[in-house]
């Protein structure tokens, strides 16, 4: 309902056999370039501002471009970036690109090594300067980086504090461009160590050069880079004679899956991405562990490395409510669960009228979430049937036994997506008047004045559609109420390691916690607060707390999600609106494998995440209560 920026994408491939070999076997050499591409579209649905791949040709000679890069912006950027690689084929003609030895060494993108990346924007930079993988030069090969990653660091002024101390000067203060001039820094250092190694053993020349590419260790360059990285990571690497890694923080925060057979490694966010590309089963696909990197030589030999120790288990479960593809079999059968065990508070807010209740979802991402939903309630009402049954007291008649199984839960498809909101549309009235027309209803799907409407969703986060598309166009089918309800708990905090929201304004719910206090005469608990994260502030982050959780303290989740209905009621509206929210409790029974829950809960698994939101409080207060008007009376 309320498009999300996250978490990126990432692929990355490496084929273990000669380009002849696919040739032969599957008709063409370009079978890495193909699995890239399917990889690629099988994760559109984590990045549609830009994408990016990159390839690296072994055993090059001197004078041979064997790095090679193409990137694009837009929701359209995976089929252009392969439109143009295939662009350069053209200026060849069809036999020779057909022969896997003359593309191998004259064709583009003719490589072993493959690395893609989509891209969703978590910082507010954009254009194609942003857009992974990023790219080290160097004449040495092995010196050459190119990295991509699904990530947000929470500590990028310490990054830029490292680098200075080294005596560099980076161009670009983005967490990407400092982390590839920090991991670079350390492969030119491991590079030089080898080097030094060569000589004192009396080699010259390319035999020093082959020494470096034969003894290059990317654990070195990982085990002294990784330990500065505050926040969840994905990181993918390939340097120019041929090494390749991927990397997972140690939190498990962002998700990795990897395969590998005698023809191919693969590596991206998904599984099903790798399942569906090579026609595999859920358990030939392996998740990488948490603080572990995955690591293939020039050879393609494959070993694991643990990088840095495994640390308590945070793996997201926003992956699983909202951002991850529901075709993987553990997610579909999550979101299930999250819907099925909302019966309880579903019943009380429907005052258990289920007779008279219809149910439907808010497309697309919440549809596995309404099955889950429906499963309850027929299951529900099977058991109340039952005990109508169990308690007649005689022989029921046909026509008394149709009248208790009749009784249906009652699904309809009432909201449709009907138009995308361009973005070419700035004017804020004008834009809020198309965003009430993106979604549209099926006329007739409920009784005027006599039947509930229960809408299930993935999560409110701004409350933004709701307020001025979704409430305002269910109010026309005049329901006796709408009951709104997110298949996930209350998001109370910035992520900082994916979504695209670091404003505490932007959060429902924080709002909604801000005007219960000032209606309850608690405003001063916003000062307390406030004062405390500016006490800490000069701390190292590790000491820091999160005193943000305080502002929600004094108020249940009810309490909350009461304010919230009446602040999403839009002019004119005359249904009774409820918001039901799952619990944190539910989350992790629907969830037990993926425990991350710091958007709701406010328990970030970083120091950098905990400093980060009480700056994002102390800006807060800043803006709205610092100014002359909003200052009197704030502290008394």
């Amino acid at each position: 309902m309320e498009p999300l920026k996250h978490e990126c994408g990432i692929v990355m491939l490496r084929l273990r056999k000669p380009l002849e070999y696919y040739q032969q076997k599957y008709g063409t050499w370009q079978y890495g370039l193909n699995k890239l591409y399917l990889m690629m579209e099988k994760q559109h649905n984590r990045g549609q501002e830009g994408a990016g791949i990159s390839c690296v040709k072994l055993a090059a000679n001197p004078g041979e471009e064997y790095m090679f890069r193409e990137k694009a912006l837009g929701s359209g950027a995976i089929t252009e970036i392969f439109a143009n690689v295939h662009q350069y084929f053209n200026n060849y003609s069809p036999e020779k690109v057909a022969d896997a030895a003359y593309a191998k060494k004259n064709l583009p993108f003719a490589g072993e090594l493959y690395m893609g990346h989509l891209r969703y924007s978590t910082t507010g930079k954009s254009g194609l300067s942003f857009v992974h993988p990023f790219l080290r030069r160097n004449n040495w090969r092995a010196k050459n980086l190119c990295l991509c990653g699904n990530f947000n660091m929470t500590n990028v002024d310490e990054f830029f504090g490292e680098l200075a101390r080294t005596g560099q000067h980076p161009r670009i203060y983005s967490d990407t461009y400092i982390m590839l001039e920090q991991v670079g820094h350390r492969l030119d250092r491991e590079s030089e160590r080898l080097f030094e190694e060569a000589e004192k053993m009396g080699l010259e020349g390319y035999d020093i050069t082959d020494y470096i590419e034969e003894h290059i260790k990317m654990e070195n360059v990982l085990k002294r880079s990784a330990p500065l990285w505050d926040g969840g990571y994905v990181v993918c690497g390939q340097n120019g004679s041929g090494e390749m890694f991927a990397m997972r923080d140690p939190w498990g925060i962002r998700p990795a899956f990897w395969y590998m057979d005698d023809e191919i490694l693969a590596v991206a966010s998904e599984r099903p991405a790798i399942q569906t590309t090579l026609d595999l089963d859920v358990n030939q696909v392996h998740e990488l562990e948490p603080g572990q990197a995955i690591i293939c030589n020039k050879y393609g030999d494959v070993r694991f490395s643990q990088i840095i120790e495994q640390k308590e288990n945070q793996r997201c479960s926003f992956e699983r409510i909202y951002f991850s593809r529901g075709s993987d079999k553990d997610i579909y059968l999550e979101r299930k669960a999250l819907g099925s065990q909302l019966l309880a508070p579903i019943l009380k807010a429907i005052d258990n009228d289920v007779e008279h209740t219809v149910f439907s979802f808010i497309p697309n991402t919440a549809e596995v979430a309404f099955y889950g939903m429906l499963e309850g309630f027929t299951a529900y009402m099977h058991e109340k049937k039952i005990e109508q049954i169990l308690s007649l007291d005689h022989t029921p008649t046909a026509d008394e036994l149709r009248a208790i199984i009749t009784p249906q839960v009652r699904s309809e498809k009432v909201v449709l997506k009907d138009i995308k909101l361009r973005t070419f549309i700035t004017e804020s009235d004008s834009r809020n008047d198309l965003a009430a027309h993106v979604y549209d209803i099926t006329y007739g799907s409920l009784v005027p004045q006599v039947d509930n409407l229960v809408v299930i969703d993935d999560s409110i986060v701004r409350g933004t559609t709701l307020r001025e598309s979704i409430i305002r166009i269910l109010d026309r089918l005049h329901p006796k109420k709408i009951v709104i309800v997110s298949s996930s708990p209350q998001v109370r905090y910035p992520d900082y390691y994916g979504i695209d929201m670091s404003k505490m304004e932007e959060f429902i719910a924080f709002r909604a916690a801000i005007e219960l206090l000032k209606e309850r005469n608690k405003e001063q608990i916003i000062y307390r607060v406030y004062q405390k994260c500016k006490a800490q502030i000069h701390l190292p982050k590790e000491k820091m707390k999160n005193y943000v959780k305080e502002i929600y303290a004094p108020f249940t989740d009810e309490d909350i999600s009461h304010k919230m209905a009446e602040m999403l009621r839009a002019p004119g509206v005359t249904s009774d609106i409820e918001i039901v929210y799952q619990s944190l409790e539910g989350l992790h029974r629907a969830c037990p494998n993926h425990p991350g829950d710091w958007y709701f809960s406010g328990n970030y698994p970083t120091p950098g995440g905990v400093r980060l939101v009480n700056q994002a409080f102390i800006n807060y207060v800043e803006k709205y209560y610092f100014t002359e008007p909003a200052r009197l009376n704030f502290k008394d």
